[in-house]
């Protein structure tokens, strides 16, 4: 009877390890399968936020200035190219802000918003159609509210280019990438002695491209298509799906000059480490 009953016990002690196995096992499993789904979900959420910050590290400030109350007529072309930029580098994956006839509180706030987006890896534009004026070694947006009559009346109201490369640089800006096309006689030229015409030579910081639609200290007249020709000819280099944007930039100058045998030559300043894809 004892060994019946030892029988029996061996018996259960056996299929109750058995049991336990098993029960080990599903949990096992199952843990397994959790931590699976668990570092899927992580990787996928990683994906997402680097997408995101694919999205989010190309940035653009796009201004196009027409309405100068000073001036005998408005400028169509800037607000034209100021819109088909815009679409272009949307195309291209920038986060662009775009602002028309922009005053020069309208100036201030869009940098700021500008200021606020940029991360250390940020590729960052700026771009301004309208009247362009130099003053002591540095050359000035002009709002459409300005109102000038000397010099330093350019210092109060302008908005320094140079001050916005600086911006991008002082927040760690990884490419800094400027057009400017105004390099046009404007109103103010006559109003004192110490006028220089055209834009002043814009230094490129570390890791920048600056593009300008004349040579420093020369003026660009308007042509009568719907875009300016430094606009016509960017988008149209734009649209090239392999190429870098200082080569777009370089061809744009190139295009120009060749076209206007000499007339106009747009400037291009690099300081890029590496060139940067159009499409990102």
């Amino acid at each position: 009877m004892m060994d019946g009953k030892l029988r029996i016990s061996r018996r259960t002690v056996t299929v109750v390890a058995a049991l336990v196995g098993l029960v080990s096992l599903a949990i096992g499993a199952h843990a397994a399968l959790n931590k699976r789904s668990l570092d899927v979900a992580k990787a996928i959420a990683t994906e997402q936020n680097s997408d995101v910050a694919t999205k989010t590290s190309r940035v653009a400030l796009v201004i196009g200035n027409g309405h100068y109350p000073d001036a005998a007529a408005p400028l169509a072309q800037p607000i034209n190219d100021a819109r088909g930029l815009t679409a272009a580098l949307r195309g291209k994956g920038f986060d662009v802000d775009v602002v028309e006839d922009a005053t020069k509180d309208d100036m201030a706030r869009a940098i700021g918003r500008l200021k606020a987006k940029i991360k250390p890896d940020s590729v960052v534009m700026l771009f301004f159609g309208g009247y362009g004026v130099q003053v002591g070694r540095q050359s000035y947006m002009i709002p459409v509210d300005a109102v000038i009559w000397k010099e330093a009346d350019i210092r109060r109201d302008g908005v320094s280019i140079e001050s916005v490369l600086d911006a991008m640089r002082d927040l760690g800006a990884k490419a800094k990438l400027v057009v400017v096309d105004a390099s046009r006689r404007n109103p103010y030229e006559r109003r004192f002695r110490s006028y220089s015409h055209g834009l002043a030579p814009i230094s490129a910081p570390e890791n920048a491209l600056i593009l300008t639609s004349a040579t420093p200290g020369k003026v660009a007249d308007d042509s009568k298509g719907q875009y300016s020709v430094l606009m016509s000819e960017l988008l149209n280099n734009l649209a090239a799906p392999d190429a870098g944007l200082e080569t777009a930039f370089n061809k744009t100058r190139v295009s120009i000059s060749r076209a206007s045998a000499g007339e106009q030559v747009p400037s291009v300043s690099s300081s890029l480490l590496e060139d940067v894809a159009i499409g990102g």
